[in-house]
């Protein structure tokens, strides 16, 4: 019972990381030089901030039947 419910979190999490926002070209400029907007206070609103919200809720939940099976 637990493993499945292991495996249909573990395609959530995978389905909604892959929704998320693309903040990788962010990480990009630090090499090229253009990091001031890096460093900048940018709230995430709306539906980035339910998709955030969302991976962190499965990750939790991920890691604690993980861990559930683990030690049963």
């Amino acid at each position: 019972m637990l493993e499945t419910v292991l495996l249909i979190i573990s395609v959530l999490i995978i389905a909604v990381v892959l929704l998320q926002g693309n903040k990788a070209s962010d990480g990009g400029q630090i090499i090229s030089g253009g990091n001031e907007v890096l460093f900048q206070n940018m709230k995430e609103r709306g539906f980035e901030l339910f998709i955030s919200r969302l991976t962190l809720i499965l990750g939790f939940a991920f890691f604690i039947i993980s861990l559930i099976l683990f030690l049963k």
